[in-house]
């Protein structure tokens, strides 16, 4: 059975990983918390060069001067007063919650979009706004009490990115609120549990067929594809076209831009990115590609 926070919380322990777990360790140590180890996932060989790197996280904390270890039972043997979690990557098991207090910043509302990937399933979804919640760790999966909460509406032009930063910022100012006033008295999560499982490269292949404000939701996480004369083709940004319809996924460049088409007309194309090469103006990438009329986006 997991055990409840302090009143008084000094010392803690940090979990985490990405980069996104940065700033609020960044935010624990200047606002004065003891932070006697950091625990983060173990290096990885990263780039063509298959060279170790370290966490985000784990870079952090050494530059602030803070202890790191890769074992978890190791937050057990600094005399925490609590385990912060921030995308630490991995289930915190009973073993550890039976013996050190823990609460985690989730990027969502729940309990809608439980799981590894809230913030991109929120914006594929369409939903129109999402929040951080401060919520006891618990042995399930994101099912703990939540003492704090707050929302932000998702923008028609928020990307993966501008949403993740927000979210960050926002978990962040209610962690270190609360652990300075107090976490008080969490409250059970209310609703339906929506899952928010992990985005598969398979998900990212843009279906030429789907409507046009699907197809910007996927293009807006970050990495969606095609396909161009069989080599992988990324779709940076995308947006409507002033132009007519087109068949879905054949793309003409003319005056007006660089136009595919979708299942309810067509998509102007602005940023793309051919396989192996940097981001470049969609009309630069025409031009270079020399498009033959009835070329298509897409497998063949």
């Amino acid at each position: 059975m997991t055990i409840a926070p302090p009143a008084v919380v000094r010392r803690i322990a940090y979990l985490g990983s990405p980069g996104l777990a940065v700033p609020p360790l960044r935010a624990l140590h200047e606002a004065g918390f003891e932070i006697p180890l950091v625990v983060t996932r173990v290096d990885k060989r990263r780039g063509r060069g298959g060279a170790t790197q370290p966490t985000p996280v784990k870079a952090a904390a050494v530059e602030l001067g803070l202890p790191v270890s890769h074992s978890l039972d190791d937050a057990l043997r600094v005399d925490a007063d609590l385990g912060v979690v921030v995308a630490y990557g991995r289930i915190i098991p009973a073993s550890v919650l039976d013996r050190l207090a823990m609460i985690n910043i989730h990027f969502s509302l729940l309990p809608r979009w439980r799981g590894a990937a809230p913030v991109e399933r929120a914006l594929l979804a369409g939903d129109t706004h999402t929040g951080v919640c401060l919520m006891a760790v618990d042995e399930a999966l994101d099912t703990g009490d939540v003492y704090r909460r707050a929302e932000t509406p998702i923008a028609d032009d928020d990307t993966l990115a501008t949403l993740r930063t927000r979210l960050v910022e926002m978990g962040t100012t209610q962690l270190v609120e609360a652990l300075r006033e107090g976490l008080g008295e969490p409250e059970p999560q209310v609703g339906d549990p929506v899952y928010a499982e992990k985005i598969t490269a398979d998900e990212l292949a843009i279906d030429w067929h789907d409507r046009a404000v699907a197809i910007d939701r996927l293009v807006r996480l970050g990495d969606a594809w095609t396909t161009f004369r069989d080599r992988r083709l990324k779709i940076h940004e995308i947006g409507p076209s002033g132009g007519p319809a087109l068949p879905p996924a054949e793309v003409v460049a003319d005056a007006g831009g660089v136009t595919v088409g979708v299942g309810d007309g067509a998509v102007e194309l602005r940023t793309v990115q051919p396989e192996g090469k940097p981001r470049i103006d969609a009309a630069a990438w025409a031009n270079g590609a020399r498009l033959e009329p009835g070329e298509r986006l897409g497998p063949s």
